[in-house]
């Protein structure tokens, strides 16, 4: 088993962990990143088509008003570009009734991508890293507290440090992980009953030779309560150079196959645009409640968005050395891009107040 020391260890390196990483490597402190998976970005991930177009699987948009994630974008001179919208939309209200072109009301504040990708940011986050400080494909099944350390332990990889900061969904951590001592019952308790931020979402994105839909006048915006795909958007790059059509599919669907999702995503979509979408060039999608690093079920019924953001998360355990972070612990938009930046701040914060 390899044994390594550090400052701090940090479990999960998306966007959080990468972020408090490089706050931390700015002072001047050893840190070690595990993660389960063997690529970066956890939620982030952009998958580059054959044609080399960026599709966001995972978190994809942003705002103005996400102050956190706008300002490290403008710190490591990531440039963004607007989410194309349009006037009007395709709207399906119901099965008893045939869809129409609505009238999409005035944006004040629009939609947000990252040029190239929000694996851009991944990128740019892990090059002010060092290649050795991070351990992907590493499982992590315990954490144990030492004396005046604490002690991270994968099947061949122990890492030994002052402090430890799990940036896990707190189910996957609650549920998957070994705590020795045991968190105290509430902390457990409401770590299982977190839900987790996508963790029943399915992503879709068609690739396509020419935006056709612009022909006919249309966005490529849908938003359907019959469904399988309640929403999709123009997925375009900011070139406009690169075209898909990228959405979500009903949940529902997880347990079937991909040629059977695929098949009821081109049915859907030829009531709006007819045979035009059969022209595709690639199909590419992400079932995230298959994604084990992600999403483990819960032990009972959690509902949306529960206790995200739950004041407990603003306490240490472990006699201070046992950080929980992650989007989902921020008490700012959490389950975004911008509450995982700004749990990472907050994270920062306090372990420098800890004299760290």
């Amino acid at each position: 088993m390899k044994k390594v020391e550090c400052d701090i260890a940090i479990i999960g390196a998306g966007l959080t962990g990468l972020t408090l990483a490089y706050y931390l490597r700015n002072s001047g402190l050893r840190v070690k990143l595990i993660e389960s998976r063997n690529r970066l970005g956890g939620r982030i991930y952009t998958k580059v088509s054959e044609n080399n177009t960026p599709l966001e699987m995972g978190a994809t948009w942003l705002g103005n008003k996400h102050t956190h994630l706008v300002k490290l974008l403008h710190e490591l001179q990531i440039d963004t570009f607007e989410q194309e919208i349009g006037e009007t939309a395709i709207y399906e209200a119901s099965s008893m009734s045939p869809h129409y072109l609505a009238q999409l009301p005035p944006n004040p504040e629009p939609s947000l991508r990252i040029s190239g990708g929000s694996c851009v940011l991944i990128d740019r986050l892990a090059s002010h890293l060092d290649e050795e400080d991070i351990f992907l494909g590493q499982f992590v099944k315990s954490i144990n507290l030492g004396d005046d350390y604490i002690v991270v332990k994968s099947e061949n990889l122990e890492i030994k440090a002052r402090k430890v900061v799990s940036t896990l969904p707190p189910n996957l951590l609650g549920s998957n992980i070994d705590i020795v001592p045991k968190l105290p019952n509430e902390a457990e308790q409401i770590a299982k009953q977190t839900h987790t931020w996508m963790g029943e979402s399915i992503k879709i994105a068609l690739t396509f030779k020419e935006p056709f839909w612009r022909a006919k006048g249309l966005s490529g915006t849908i938003f359907s309560n019959v469904g399988p795909i309640p929403e999709m958007y123009d997925h375009s790059n900011a070139a406009d150079s690169k075209y898909a059509l990228k959405g979500f599919l009903s949940g529902n669907y997880f347990n079937v196959s991909k040629e059977e999702r695929l098949t009821i995503i081109l049915k859907q979509l030829r009531k709006y645009y007819g045979e035009k979408v059969d022209a595709y060039e690639e199909y590419h999608e992400l079932v995230w409640r298959k994604e084990a690093n992600t999403f483990t079920a819960y032990e009972q019924n959690v509902l949306p968005h529960q206790n995200n953001g739950h004041h407990i998360y603003a306490q240490s355990f472990l006699g201070g050395k046992l950080f929980l972070a992650g989007s989902e612990t921020s008490a700012e938009f959490p389950g975004y891009m911008d509450g995982a930046i700004c749990s990472a701040q907050n994270t920062y914060e306090r372990l420098m107040q800890d004299g760290e």
